[in-house]
């Protein structure tokens, strides 16, 4: 069972607005949602070879307080973690009652 002691780490967590330029071209800025803290667990590193090319990603699963705020959170959003992007997969709630969420999150590690 996760404690608050456990969060001992702090991630942003970032949603996508769209505006338009000058030339009516979507432009997509990212601006914070919210800074929290958070605990982290490393899932799975991989290398791929496709098309000449290799590439390496880290998964990882974040728990977070829940929250009104933190429950909107969705896979459309990002998460910024230790310098580092990483794209939601998904989000789930832990620990019953809506204390914590579960947010599973990839990057590319090269």
């Amino acid at each position: 069972m996760t404690k608050t002691g456990d969060l001992d780490d702090r991630l942003t967590i970032e949603r996508a607005a769209v505006t338009y330029d000058e030339f009516n071209g979507a432009v997509e800025t990212w601006s914070a949602l919210a800074t929290v803290a958070a605990g982290k667990t490393d899932l799975s590193d991989r290398e791929l070879l496709a098309a000449q090319q290799v590439g390496a990603s880290m998964q990882s699963r974040f728990v977070i307080r829940s929250s009104a705020l933190t429950r909107t959170v969705t896979a459309k959003d990002r998460l910024l973690y230790d310098g580092d992007v990483w794209n939601i997969a998904g989000v789930k709630e832990m620990g019953g009652r809506n204390r914590f969420l579960e947010i599973t999150a990839a990057r590319r590690a090269d």
